[in-house]
């Protein structure tokens, strides 16, 4: 791999708004507004720009990269099952993986793409070849059965590893969800996260150890890390405002520090969840209930008790008849820390579209992926969220997985090499 040459003396540094300004024209009423908007924002806006020479590095101390990682703008996740109940066979399948993704986020290829011999089979299925790293981060997760009898693990079992309790949200498809191995593949350019995954997915099979379950390629990242202007989701709302984004959250609520294993310290619990959201159902609603929906106002991401964006959401604020101006079923009033004993989370999620179901609608929706030192703190925040959010009419959670995702290894090691000492 390496950097996408650009036509006419164009860096890497990519506007997407840029690019998109000549669609963005003919909705506007007045000739050359858009044009000269997009040029604007683009030249003033640091994180409009798309550094595809960007790299983050596999091997480190602390946390596995991906998690508290500013969200690139694309995301492919797979999960596995393990085919092979050989713990050497999981062992060898880690170790390749990991040296894999270090290649492939420094922008490199992991092996020939066209053998010198006629009946050579390539290593690196080569469609990421010429592009660069594009800020590329695999993050690898061991999901509940890996910590079973089967692979002679159960005494490493992390202590607050489980199966998600059943959720009244649930109404989850087998074919997509569970697993025993998570891989997520974050990036800015959408071939380069699909080409990391596909690679490692042809050493899961060749070395016989395990085989894919399901897998989601996301869009336009739905959460925002430091630095980062809040994204929209599909309804057209701005997605975690209140997300985590300062170190010393990160450590009190995603990272954990138990006083455990070593090896297990500053690692964290992955949440996985394909929501499928009813499109067309929501695009008949007026906005105004929308709002209600959300407690929060569509353009300005204001809190219904505020003004701006990041206003300190009032949930005791009634109106001139005693109602809550946020109602208690609204999103954002069942999802704050205020209201749930000080529980925070962190999201990666993600918007995702699998074109058209067989009734002619769209298939879109959200990859929700959250991170947190305790599982029990995303059942609690959803088994609220499951029970009374007025969004519940127009979303669907058909898709589940949990996993224990270890620290970054140093270098020299691969991930979760502590088990096998």
């Amino acid at each position: 791999m390496k950097q996408k040459q650009l036509p006419t003396g164009e860096t890497a540094n990519v506007s997407r708004r840029h690019l998109l300004k000549g669609a963005v024209a003919s909705a506007l009423a007045m000739p050359g507004v858009a044009a000269a908007h997009s040029a604007a924002v683009a030249k003033s806006d640091p994180e409009d720009q798309v550094d595809l020479s960007h790299q983050h590095a596999f091997y480190g101390t602390g946390g596995q990269v991906g998690i508290i990682t500013p969200p690139q703008r694309h995301v492919m996740f797979m999960t596995f099952d393990m085919t092979s109940q050989n713990p050497r066979d999981l062992q060898v399948l880690l170790a390749r993986w990991s040296a894999a993704i270090a290649q492939m986020m420094a922008g490199e290829i992991i092996g020939q793409v066209e053998p010198a011999r006629n009946s050579g089979i390539g290593m690196d299925t080569g469609e990421a070849l010429d592009l660069g790293p594009a800020s590329l981060t695999v993050t690898v997760g061991l999901g509940p059965r890996i910590f079973g009898e089967t692979y002679g693990l159960a005494q490493h079992k992390p202590a607050l590893m489980r199966e998600l309790v059943q959720l009244p949200s649930d109404n989850l498809q087998a074919e997509l969800s569970g697993g025993d191995l998570s891989l997520q593949a974050c990036a800015d350019d959408p071939q380069v996260a699909y080409h990391a995954i596909r690679n490692l997915a042809r050493i899961a099979k060749d070395t016989g150890a395990a085989a894919t379950r399901w897998s989601v390629m996301g869009f336009g990242r739905a959460s925002a890390g430091k630095g980062q202007s809040t994204p929209r989701n599909l309804f057209g709302f701005k997605d975690g405002t209140r997300n985590l984004t300062e170190k010393t959250d990160f450590d009190k609520f995603v990272w954990i520090n138990d006083g455990g294993p070593a090896w297990q310290q500053q690692g964290s619990y992955q949440v996985v969840r394909k929501i499928k959201m009813h499109i067309e159902n929501w695009d008949t609603d007026r906005v105004s209930d929308q709002n209600v929906v959300f407690g929060r106002h569509k353009v300005s991401g204001a809190p219904l008790s505020g003004e701006k964006e990041f206003d300190q959401p009032d949930f005791t604020k009634t109106d001139s008849a005693g109602e809550r101006v946020i109602p208690a079923t609204s999103h954002i009033s069942l999802a704050a820390h205020e209201n749930n004993q000080g529980i925070r989370i962190l999201r990666r999620s993600y918007n995702y579209t699998d074109g058209l179901n067989n009734l002619g609608m769209l298939d879109a929706g959200l990859l929700f992926i959250s991170y947190q030192k305790d599982p029990a703190h995303f059942e609690a925040l959803q088994s609220r969220l499951g029970a009374a959010d007025a969004l519940n009419e127009y979303i669907s959670h058909i898709g589940s997985g949990i996993f224990f995702v270890p620290p970054a290894p140093a270098a020299g090691e691969y991930i979760g090499s502590q088990l096998f000492a």
